[in-house]
């Protein structure tokens, strides 16, 4: 199975109402002002929306509101994120029916598997749907590594097309080809090594710091595919304090918070989480304002 999926991939937020119920319109908006920046595809549901925080029937009215918005202008890939396969075969359906371009499959939640049970859980969701499929490796967060050898089982299988890599390892990018080329493309999941997982063969990158710095994101992707390494890493250094946040256990408030700072969204966010307060919200917020202060001048906009 063929898809064009390449560049800059935000995770984009949920968005809350006072109450905490979900806002389909500001989520919408927020939809909408991504895609009008110029990214190349939306990830919705994913950690970064808050996607096990979520109802199942709020998570069907999510990818509705999505795909309506976003209109095919870029693809929409959604998070299936649940806590046992048959879960996951039930979403992953609907959200094919809904009319999602793309599922971003993790393993089910909190049970951590043998290598043969998720390999089994991958083959069996991938097995109920027509959708390509990017797997989610993300073993700082979910304590489940997607290892090379279930890779290789898996590469074969027409719709698991893509990888997002969120190891912090670099060396993973090189491994993954070299154990099965061109099978599955790769994209870059953790935001402070974006570009060293573009140089190593990443053909996009889902980011959460985009959602605040939409622009920049996209001028540091598009400066390194034109070649320009000289912009990339100026951008990239402009922006690593902030890219480090996409590393702590508090990403998701943290990213939330430099999107309400920004004007581009609310910090709500719903418990367990809670709002950052204190030191740790005074930290981030002064990291927000340096980098907004000091933003480079992009050519792309010169």
């Amino acid at each position: 199975m063929q898809v064009d999926w390449h560049g800059v991939f935000p995770a984009a937020t949920t968005q809350f109402a006072p109450d905490l119920s979900i806002d389909i319109g500001e989520t919408q908006r927020v939809q909408d002002a991504l895609v009008r920046d110029g990214v190349h595809g939306l990830i919705i549901m994913g950690t970064v929306g808050e996607n096990n925080s979520l109802e199942p029937d709020e998570k069907r009215d999510v990818l509705r509101a999505a795909v309506e918005v976003v209109n095919k202008r870029v693809p929409v890939l959604v998070g299936v994120s649940e806590f046992d396969t048959n879960r996951a075969i039930a979403f992953a359906r609907d959200a094919e029916k809904i009319g999602a371009d793309g599922l971003m499959l993790l393993p089910a939640m909190v049970y951590v598997p043998a290598e043969a049970e998720l390999v089994a859980h991958f083959k069996a969701v991938a097995k109920e749907t027509a959708l390509p499929i990017m797997l989610y490796n993300n073993p700082p967060a979910y304590r489940v590594s997607v290892g090379i050898e279930a890779i290789k089982q898996l590469a074969d299988i027409p719709n698991i097309v893509c990888l997002k890599e969120r190891a912090p390892d670099t060396r993973r990018f090189t491994d993954l080809y070299n154990a099965v080329g061109e099978k599955i493309m790769l994209f870059a999941g953790l935001d402070d090594v974006a570009l060293e997982g573009l140089v190593l063969g990443a053909k996009g990158w889902v980011s959460g710091l985009t959602n605040a710095f939409p622009k920049e994101s996209l001028e540091l992707y598009n400066a390194y595919k034109r070649g320009d390494l000289e912009t990339a890493l100026a951008i990239y250094r402009w922006f690593m304090p902030l890219l480090h946040l996409d590393a702590e256990h508090d990403l998701v408030q943290s990213i939330k918070l430099a999107e309400q700072i920004m004007g581009r969204g609310s910090e709500r966010v719903r418990p367990p989480r809670y709002p950052l307060t204190g030191a740790r919200r005074a930290e981030v917020t002064a990291m927000v304002e340096q980098a907004a202060a000091t933003r480079p001048q992009l050519k792309s906009a010169a």
